[in-house]
């Protein structure tokens, strides 16, 4: 589907997506998002010394049950500049944390301040090129949000909400967003069209879907691209999927808890 395309259809979709119409695919929660690093031991090792992670798995990482895997490149580009331009997670005193995890190797992109009427927050990009958001949000502690940057957020979150569906809301009755099982989906203006993800420090975000076959097929007669078709992995099933922005999207269909 080519810009324009997309832009009339993302402009159709809006008002039907206030009246509460049904998207493509209903993703069932927030599952992960996929981070590039040049050594995924010592990235692992970071996140849970610094950051508060926990650690299951090799090359894995959760903040409560939302996931960050850590894969290895040989070519890490950092992910500002990117369509996925940084997470966010949330701290009760983001002070301390900056201070903590630039004493640990983070840059310091921006020093804590207030948000009126939001929260306090601070921009770090880790040792390996991701930018995270810390924020002080006490009413949501751990994982927080993932945030794109695109030409058209009104456009972008209206295809997200048309396709994998979401639950529109504003952040404290400020900031618009879609949330997949309490994690925020956030989208800023950029002026230019930034890189796509697949190749940056975070490659991908997860949603997971009841049936990955119907979500892929029903996504596919949408238009939609899928870079990687459904495949199995032990008890799970994955797939990729892009946006016209070239947002990549995991779909993940995992077994019953």
């Amino acid at each position: 589907m080519n810009r324009a395309l997309w832009l009339l259809s993302c402009c159709l979709a809006a008002a039907p997506m206030l009246a509460g119409s049904d998207a493509a695919v209903n993703a069932i929660g927030y599952d992960n998002v996929h981070i590039r690093v040049a050594d995924p031991a010592k990235a692992v090792e970071w996140y849970v010394k610094n950051l508060g992670a926990t650690t299951p798995a090799a090359g894995q990482v959760y903040f409560g049950k939302s996931l960050i895997a850590v894969v290895k490149t040989n070519n890490p580009l950092p992910s500002t500049g990117s369509v996925i331009d940084h997470i966010g997670l949330s701290y009760a005193d983001i002070d301390s944390k900056v201070k903590e995890t630039e004493a640990a190797g983070a840059k310091v992109i921006s020093a804590p301040k207030d948000a009126p009427g939001i929260f306090r927050y601070a921009y770090i990009e880790d040792p390996w090129g991701v930018k995270i958001e810390l924020v002080q949000d006490t009413e949501m502690l751990g994982f927080h949000h993932v945030h794109l940057s695109v030409t058209d957020p009104d456009a972008t979150l209206a295809w997200f909400r048309e396709n994998f569906g979401g639950e529109p809301a504003k952040l404290r009755g400020k900031l618009d967003g879609l949330r997949y099982g309490g994690i925020w989906l956030f989208a800023a203006k950029s002026k230019e069209q930034p890189a796509a993800s697949a190749d940056r420090a975070i490659m991908s975000f997860g949603l997971r879907v009841s049936n990955i076959q119907e979500a892929t097929a029903a996504l596919q007669g949408r238009g939609i691209k899928f870079p990687v078709l459904p495949r199995q992995l032990g008890n799970l099933w994955y797939a990729f999927s892009e946006d016209p922005n070239g947002v990549r999207v995991e779909l993940l269909q995992r077994p019953p808890e």
